[in-house]
């Protein structure tokens, strides 16, 4: 093997996508950002779409800026792909797309989320069967949605990829869906590591739409039709964004640390070698995502900085840079802490024209003040968000009989020490936010298991965990 391994990461989010350029020499792991670009979906007639032509440009831009990085006479190695969860396409057998991919923030689930949550025994057996709550993103509600008012489709389709998938076979020409990103979408077996007939009887959805799933590390084939890669290695890393972000984690061995994902969403959970399920578990919507090896990885969705985000829109003093969000979370930090916090789990804050308005809305119901500037909103949405962390900690303690003692953080929100600090308050526990680019480092870290020049994902973690900047808040 070389000295020094080069991989590329595709990693699209669904507000920005980046290609990251990993090289691996003496246990140690560089990054850098080829190519950063904006991601968003569009309205048309209605219903909310993806830009998959302009993704698919930005993402080949991204690899040929990552291979002209290299220094004379190196190759790319591997080239993996990592996405937001739950979203697919539709494709005949030559992989050609025969239905638009929408968006999952999508209105069109809507009757059959309600039917199915207005139908106890049903969701019961769903959840007993698949380990995944009735959420609106749902693929198996965006899907029985397509089959029911498109039933053409049916003729039309023959494969049904995951967004990751479809840009894996689009590089390497293999179709395969992969588990973690299977595993989002409410129609795998939570026993296994193949798909639930008897939710794919339910939800209606043809069976063959679906190979059984792949465990990452699996190697597709090489790119093809792109001359500067010759060569390169297509590898399905964990295609839930969320799964690598996981899996670059420098978690204790012992298994007691609690996970946060925070960027959109706050993904929280932790690694485990069952499932979460019952009653219980189905009430608070627990999620038995995957991990890559196939074990279990339970957690729960807070709604994240996407209140944030969405609530700055509605301010021309909005920040557009780093130093401006300094300034922001600065002074939202000088602010006393709010008398009452928002319940973030209310469905008005999924999509809403306006954030701010939606906000203000919950506020006045519940006779509460509202903030006077977007420092008070600010010191209001992390306050929340670091309440919402610890009831999904507190929660998930009760259910597996566990007991954490930290609270890893890696995404956009571990850069916000507002957030950080409220979430140890509201833990009581401490909370170790560490500089990583967690969804591209996890990325790359499967593909350098892959190609055999790490051993493992434990063995990659002990040694990012060594050269790690890290920051610990301890509540106060």
């Amino acid at each position: 093997m070389p000295q020094i391994t080069y991989s590329a990461a595709i990693d699209l989010g669904a507000t920005s996508g980046r290609v990251i350029l990993g090289a691996w020499a003496k246990n140690r792991l560089t990054l850098t950002e080829a190519h950063r670009f904006p991601n968003t979906f569009r309205t048309l007639g209605g219903h909310d779409y993806w830009d998959l032509g302009t993704l698919w440009h930005e993402a080949l831009t991204g690899l040929r800026q990552a291979v002209a990085a290299l220094p004379r006479g190196a190759k790319l190695a591997s080239v993996g792909v990592d996405t937001w969860g739950v979203d697919y396409v539709l494709v005949d057998d030559t992989g050609r797309l025969v239905f638009p991919a929408h968006a999952y923030r999508d209105s069109r689930t809507q009757a059959g989320l309600q039917r199915l949550g207005n139908t106890r025994a049903a969701l019961a057996r769903i959840y007993a069967a698949t380990g995944i709550p009735n959420v609106f993103y749902n693929t198996s509600l965006q899907l029985e949605e397509v089959v029911a008012h498109c039933p053409a489709i049916e003729d039309a389709a023959t494969h049904c990829l995951f967004l990751p998938d479809y840009f894996n076979f689009l590089l390497s020409g293999r179709m395969a869906n992969e588990l973690t990103i299977a595993s989002t979408s409410q129609l795998l077996d939570v026993h296994s590591t193949d798909w639930s007939r008897a939710a794919l009887d339910h939800f209606r959805i043809p069976p063959q739409w679906f190979s059984k799933p792949v465990l990452a590390g699996t190697k597709l084939g090489r790119v093809h039709g792109l001359p500067e890669l010759t060569g390169t290695q297509v590898i399905a890393v964990p295609g839930h964004d969320t799964a690598c972000a996981y899996d670059a984690m420098p978690a204790s061995p012992a298994g007691d640390d609690l996970y946060i994902s925070s960027g959109t969403w706050s993904l929280v959970g932790f690694e485990s070698a069952t499932p979460v399920l019952g009653a219980d578990a189905l009430a608070a919507r627990i999620s038995n995502e995957r991990i890559g090896d196939g074990r279990y990885r339970p957690l729960t969705n807070v709604i994240g900085l996407w209140l944030l985000e969405g609530l700055c829109k509605d301010f021309a003093s909005r920040p557009c840079n780093d130093r401006e969000w300094t300034g922001l979370i600065a002074a939202a930090e000088k602010l006393p802490a709010p008398a009452a916090l928002l319940d973030v789990a209310d469905p008005a804050f999924s999509n809403p024209p306006s954030m701010k308005v939606a906000i203000d809305a919950q506020l006045k119901r519940r006779k509460l003040p509202v903030p006077r500037n977007l420092a008070g909103y600010t010191r209001l949405v992390c306050d929340s968000l670091g309440r919402g962390h610890a009831d999904a900690m507190r929660a998930f303690e009760k259910m597996a009989g566990k007991k954490f003692r930290r609270i890893l953080i890696v995404g956009g929100g571990s850069k916000n020490r507002l957030l950080c600090q409220a979430t140890a308050n509201a833990a009581g526990v401490p909370v170790v936010s560490f500089a990583l680019e967690g969804t591209a480092v996890g990325n790359i870290a499967n593909q350098l298991v892959a190609l055999r020049v790490v051993k493992d994902i434990a063995t990659f973690r002990q040694h990012l965990g060594a050269t790690l900047q890290q920051k610990v808040y301890s509540p106060a």
